[in-house]
């Protein structure tokens, strides 16, 4: 499906449920996602999840052996539709090659794309809201762990992604360490650090602040917190990006329509809209705050000790620019991860957000972490 069908149908299913969420409900269109019952998931704060669903697409075929699985695992507001947010990467002589491997990415838990979280019914017929557990790392691997399962994967060959991903790729290492030939860390690190939490504390609190919030509890009112998620994006679409490219395409230029409006302003306006018709502000926070708490060595003795457990062959790929994700984070993971290759840089004026645009090399570097293990 084109990423614009994929927009147009999103926007449809927008307008439908009042402004009040941009989450994919069970009365909209499944596309192309697959959906899969797990029965229980206990959280790593022992709390429980009951008949969970987790929302997941593939691509290409799982050979006998099933030893031709990649997990792709989708950034903060990706989704499982991967052609849909990194183009050109999964396909036939695509560099996830859908004739040579089958690809999976499941919807995180927590997020509102199909698989379980706080837009989706709980066992009492409601919506989950502010009843949705606080999230961790760890506990969306667990719940991709039991997709795994599922197909009977024992091995991936590769576990791969960004940002967000990113994180999910090292947990999967380090909690999992048989169960993957190889990692590619995308613009992540090991740890959240106080830059990061500090941005994301501000959105949170932009969402938290709008009146329409209602403590989390807003599916059933006319209208859900849009601003507040809008404006928390604009936050956070600032750190995906670099001050030079702000400065090079807008500068202090205001719109031609003589309305005083700056053109970054304008431009910052449009990405909030987006995310809006496509979003849930309660999983925009859960995810957050799952990022927030991040940190591959809490419970194990600290970062080094935990990432000396990694048996899988490490990718690490940084983007110079990246202020959100900065490259000192990505050569942390590479000095204290035993097979870790040096480290890929990227040089994109895009910032963070360069994963997503310099797609030929980051394909490439793909490409040579499979090649190094089939």
């Amino acid at each position: 499906m084109s990423l614009q069908r994929t927009a147009l149908r999103d926007e449809k299913n927008f307008s439908a449920a009042g402004e009040v969420t941009g989450a994919w409900l069970e009365s909209h269109d499944p596309g192309e996602r697959k959906f899969l019952k797990i029965e229980q998931l206990i959280l790593e704060n022992g709390e429980t999840l009951d008949d969970l669903t987790i929302a997941y697409q593939s691509w290409g075929t799982l050979n006998e052996q099933k030893s031709n699985a990649i997990l792709i695992n989708h950034a903060l507001t990706g989704w499982s539709d991967v052609p849909a947010w990194w183009p050109k990467m999964v396909g036939p002589g695509l560099p996830f090659d859908t004739d040579r491997f089958f690809i999976i990415c499941p919807n995180v838990i927590g997020g509102c794309q199909g698989s379980t979280g706080p837009s989706s019914l709980s066992p009492d017929g409601r919506r989950f809201g502010s009843r949705f557990p606080v999230l961790t790392i760890r506990d969306m691997v667990l719940a991709e762990k039991r997709v795994a399962e599922y197909f009977g994967i024992e091995r991936f060959l590769l576990s791969a992604g960004p940002s967000l991903g990113g994180m999910r790729a090292l947990e999967w290492a380090i909690t999992y360490p048989d169960a993957v030939a190889a990692i590619c860390v995308i613009g992540s690190s090991a740890v959240a650090t106080g830059d990061q939490i500090g941005t994301a504390s501000i959105q949170i609190r932009a969402i938290k602040s709008d009146s329409n919030f209602l403590g989390g509890d807003y599916y059933d009112a006319a209208q859900g917190p849009i601003e507040g998620l809008g404006i928390a994006r604009r936050i956070a679409h600032l750190t995906y990006r670099t001050e030079l490219e702000m400065d090079l395409r807008f500068g202090a230029l205001g719109q031609e329509d003589g309305s005083g409006r700056f053109q970054v302003a304008s431009y910052l306006d449009h990405q909030a809209q987006k995310l809006q018709k496509r979003f849930d502000a309660n999983t925009y926070i859960r995810l957050t705050e799952a990022m927030n708490t991040h940190d591959v060595g809490r419970g194990r003795g600290g970062v080094g000790a935990a990432l000396s457990r990694i048996k899988a062959e490490t990718t690490v790929v940084a983007i110079d620019t990246d202020r959100l994700f900065p490259p000192r984070l990505q050569r942390e993971i590479v000095e204290l991860t035993p097979r870790a290759r040096a480290l890929e840089v990227i040089s994109s004026p895009f910032g963070h957000d360069g994963f997503l645009i310099e797609v030929e090399r980051v394909g490439e570097i793909i490409r040579e972490a499979l090649e190094r293990v089939i």
